[in-house]
């Protein structure tokens, strides 16, 4: 029976993202998806969903949603001090839901997105095979207030589940971000190799799902390059100097050298990071 989640409040930025739409990037389509893949796999393990059933995303400050039948939810990634009827849960288990609960979130603990999974996925529209939202290609590109997103509601009796799994956060709030050299690494000079390789970075306040520009200045002597492939996690070095961080949102090509490419791992690290925070690269080799 399809039941829906009513949007009362839709928080600062809450999208339906899943694992992204792959095959179409050689047409100019973004990948999309989840900033972070641990978060999304390890919430929708717990509720034995398929892995890339589709979540909501939700940056920062969590939205309030109200639930028309019985469901079951959990949430993983950032911990945005969720409450069920203004009680607070936790992340990383089973919650129950029953007909009319209002599910909200509070203060930012740590971690910058959270993921709210629920039992065999929210059913938005499916566009070039994903239901990953992205402006001009789905229908919607955020949650607004009133919105209704479908879902399946469940018998409670048929899933007496009560799984929790241990789940390691330590990349929530780490520094370190995997990265490996890119196609233009060593045109860089050796001092300026040095200071990515030793120096920490700072998030700045320009950051969304498309990039996550950095703080600091770097002197560029490079070229531009003739435009080339660029894909999440390419790290891009500017004329003025500055390393932006492409995320899954990001455009197809690009014509500033890339620099560094983070692991996938690193990507989903740096999905976590908020302005101001402080990064490390480490590099594999």
């Amino acid at each position: 029976m399809k039941a829906e989640v009513e949007i009362l409040h839709p928080g600062l930025y809450s999208t339906i993202q899943d694992f992204g739409r792959r095959g179409f990037q050689k047409y100019g389509v973004p990948l999309s998806g989840v900033m972070d893949r641990i978060a999304l796999k390890t919430a929708n393990l717990i509720l034995q969903n398929q892995a890339d059933a589709a979540v909501m995303e939700i940056t920062q400050m969590g939205p309030k949603l109200k639930f028309s039948a019985a469901t079951k939810i959990a949430i993983s990634g950032a911990n945005l001090s969720p409450k069920l009827n203004d009680t607070e849960i936790d992340n990383n288990e089973v919650v129950k839901i029953h007909e009319g609960d209002i599910l909200s979130f509070g203060r930012p603990k740590y971690g910058m997105r959270s993921y709210l999974a629920i039992l065999d996925g929210f059913k938005t529209e499916k566009v070039l095979g994903s239901r990953s939202w992205y402006d001009d290609i789905t229908s919607h590109e955020k949650l607004e207030k009133g919105m209704n997103l479908q879902y399946e509601a469940s018998e409670e009796e048929k899933y007496e589940t009560h799984a929790t799994i241990k789940f390691n956060d330590e990349y929530l709030n780490s520094e370190e971000i995997e990265v490996f050299a890119g196609p233009e690494f060593q045109k860089l000079p050796e001092t300026l190799k040095s200071h990515l390789r030793q120096s920490k970075f700072s998030i700045d306040k320009n950051n969304n799902r498309m990039a996550i520009q950095l703080g600091e200045i770097l002197e560029n002597k490079l070229d531009p390059i003739i435009t080339g492939p660029v894909l999440p996690g390419t790290v891009q070095l500017t004329p003025g100097g500055k390393l932006i961080v492409l995320m899954r949102d990001c455009q197809t090509t690009g014509g500033y050298p890339r620099v560094l490419q983070l692991s996938e791992k690193g990507i989903n690290m740096m999905a976590q990071k908020k302005a101001g925070d402080k990064i490390r690269f480490s590099f594999k080799y």
